[in-house]
């Protein structure tokens, strides 16, 4: 049996807008709130590694209670991404496309292979 393809990020915003709009939640979600939420839900998926060292997150990631859980908070993350730029009238496709676009330059692979330095460290004075 074939799968459905992914949704695409308009089908999932138009989603959203929906659920939101359903339950008159507009009237919660300013850009402000907005972005106080991805701060806080990103301290939720933060708070998987709390106390944890990379091996150990690394280990869990085979676990599928945890791979849950982390899937749950990415999706919080990424649900009020999707939110902001809803209300920003913000392309997140293509500013993400974009953003990897500087960070090419900023970070020429041939110059910064291997290094986790950042980009200032490699621009030339």
């Amino acid at each position: 049996m074939a799968q459905s393809p992914a949704p695409t990020l308009q089908d999932l915003t138009r989603r959203l807008i929906a659920f939101r709009d359903e339950r008159d939640w507009r009237q919660f979600h300013g850009l402000k709130n907005l972005l106080m939420c991805v701060g806080i839900e990103a301290g939720e998926l933060l708070e998987l590694a709390q106390w944890k060292g990379d091996g150990e997150v690394e280990e869990l990631a085979a676990d599928p209670a945890f791979r849950q859980r982390l899937g749950e908070e990415c999706a919080d993350v990424f649900i009020y991404l999707l939110l902001i730029c809803e209300r920003a009238g913000i392309d997140l496709a293509a500013a993400a496309d974009r953003k990897i676009g500087v960070n090419a330059a900023k970070y020429p692979a041939d110059r910064v292979r291997g290094s986790s330095r950042k980009y200032t460290h490699y621009t030339e004075s």
